[in-house]
């Protein structure tokens, strides 16, 4: 695909025009179904097994990939029925199998490769595809990233058809609709859009679909890439799609009007549109007393501007500002570096690389290998720093302040989000101080307001659609104000209650 034709269709992602209703290319295989046309397009495929069997003096072949398809699977779902019943009844004894036309080989070797066994009798012009997929899955479990204290202690698997399975029992209404798409040239792998029919926005669901129906690419081996390349500004440092990896998480949001992407093969589901606020939502906020969930949310969110500002006022009151901190304590910081050679701009480079490259060996290595050398190695290579000279003790407390504020946002992508735009505010606070900072938060808070997700302003719980939005923004009001949906979401339905008022 050339350059224009990327540009091209990268741009008219970002509209909303109509859904394109034309399919998704099935692997490039010709002619009619026939065992050597079969053959030839699985050739050395050393774990397909095509393979012909007598049944009451006539022959069907069987064709089915023993990687994917267990072998007492097998024979308790095709072979003993097949036995059993005959060719005669072939069609009422599977009567679930999917029918597959003579002409439709493309189809059929992709049922293959999905894990189905095929039924094929020529003499009767009949192929059937019954689904006997038994690779492993694990079982819902908490999700690590997201845990809680109160609420379901389960989240979502690799497997999409669990994952469906698990918000179809939280939700029982056939006004919950989910599109199934085959996606990836190469992986043809399944994404699933759900939403509510009666309370999403239209416009919304369009242009899901009309995104993910443009997205060419060889294959998506997580939701987190399909997410990048789903999003209005994918060159953004913030994300702009809501992941979760719980189902009480995924299920209010689908609740509130927005609209779910799952990616068979991964653990998570991402939702859109979301805001600024939401990264910083705790589903346990819900589980609380409304006190205690305005609390921790407050805290969240200022702990989100204070990881980004700490070690960067450190920088312009030791460069620029000295005046601004009373004599006694400017004393303390003096004496503090006495022996450090280093301005305070690379200082704090230096410390703040160190706990980046101690974070990221500990999530590389076993998890309790992980967490020893994660306090050990920052107990000993700070006390250290101090004692060498190379970094003020003040400055090893702002830094393990700054680094422990970055992990409060339930959500991960924001976390790292804070750590990236830390180091803006450190070269601009290195260059020109408290202007430097002000510059920098301010070209932020601009980028943040230019932002949207999904065609909605990012900072709408500042700046509210609907004034119930403050009800559900900084603080966290009492469960009864809860009679609104969200205004970014624009749903179809404004009340959560039936209140007779739509």
């Amino acid at each position: 695909m050339d350059l224009r034709r990327i540009l091209k269709n990268y741009f008219a992602s970002k509209s909303n025009p109509p859904i394109i209703e034309e399919d998704f290319l099935l692997p490039e295989s010709k002619g009619p179904i026939t065992k050597e046309n079969i053959i030839k397009e699985l050739i050395d495929l050393d774990d397909a097994v095509i393979k012909d069997i007598t049944v009451a003096d006539e022959s069907v072949t069987i064709i089915y990939m023993h990687s994917l398809v267990d072998l007492s699977v097998l024979q308790q779902i095709v072979l003993d029925p097949l036995y059993r019943q005959g060719i005669e009844s072939l069609e009422l004894t599977f009567q679930t199998a999917k029918k597959i036309s003579n002409q439709e080989l493309p189809t059929l070797i992709l049922e293959v490769l999905k894990g189905s066994t095929i039924l094929i009798n020529l003499k009767r012009n009949l192929i059937l595809s019954i689904n006997t997929l038994s690779a492993p899955n694990r079982e819902p479990s908490e999700p690590e990233s997201e845990t809680t204290v109160l609420g379901p202690q389960y989240g979502f698997v690799e497997s999409l058809n669990i994952n469906l399975s698990l918000i179809r029992r939280a939700i029982c209404n056939p006004a919950l609709k989910s599109k199934i798409f085959p996606l990836g040239t190469e992986t043809r792998n399944e994404v699933s859009i759900l939403y509510m029919e009666n309370i999403a926005n239209p416009e919304n669901v369009e242009r899901v679909f009309y995104r993910v129906k443009n997205i060419e690419f060889q294959g998506f081996f997580g939701l987190g890439v399909l997410k990048q390349m789903l999003e209005d500004k994918p060159y953004s440092p913030f994300p702009q799609f809501g992941i979760t990896q719980r189902v009480d998480a995924a299920v209010s949001a689908l609740l509130d009007g927005r609209i779910l992407v799952f990616l068979n093969g991964s653990p998570e589901a991402a939702i859109c549109p979301t805001c600024f606020t939401e990264m910083f939502i705790s589903t346990e906020d819900y589980y609380n007393r409304w006190t205690t969930g305005s609390l921790l949310r407050l805290l969240r969110i200022l702990g989100f501007f204070a990881t980004i500002l700490l070690t960067p006022t450190y920088i312009s009151i030791l460069t620029f500002h000295p005046e601004v901190l009373p004599i006694e304590l400017m004393t303390l910081l003096t004496e503090s570096r006495a022996r450090v050679p280093f301005p305070p701009l690379w200082e704090v480079l230096i410390i703040e690389l160190v706990i980046e490259i101690l974070r990221e060996a500990g999530a590389r290595m076993p998890s309790k290998v992980g967490q020893t050398l994660g306090i050990v190695g920052g107990i000993v290579i700070g006390t250290a720093a101090v004692e060498a000279g190379l970094a003020s003790n003040i400055l090893i407390v702002l830094v393990a302040i700054s680094a422990l504020l970055s992990f409060m946002p339930p959500n991960f992508l924001m976390s790292n989000a804070s750590r990236f735009v830390r180091y803006i505010f450190i070269f601009a606070a290195g260059i020109l101080g408290f202007l430097g900072q002000t510059l920098a938060f301010a070209f932020m808070i601009n980028h943040l307001l230019n932002i949207t997700s999904l065609g909605t302003p990012y900072m709408t719980p500042f700046i509210p659609r609907s004034g119930t939005d403050l009800f559900d923004g900084l603080v966290r009001a009492p469960i009864g104000f809860f009679t609104n949906r969200k205004g970014f979401s624009r749903a179809k339905k404004s009340f959560t209650r039936p209140l007779d008022e739509e």
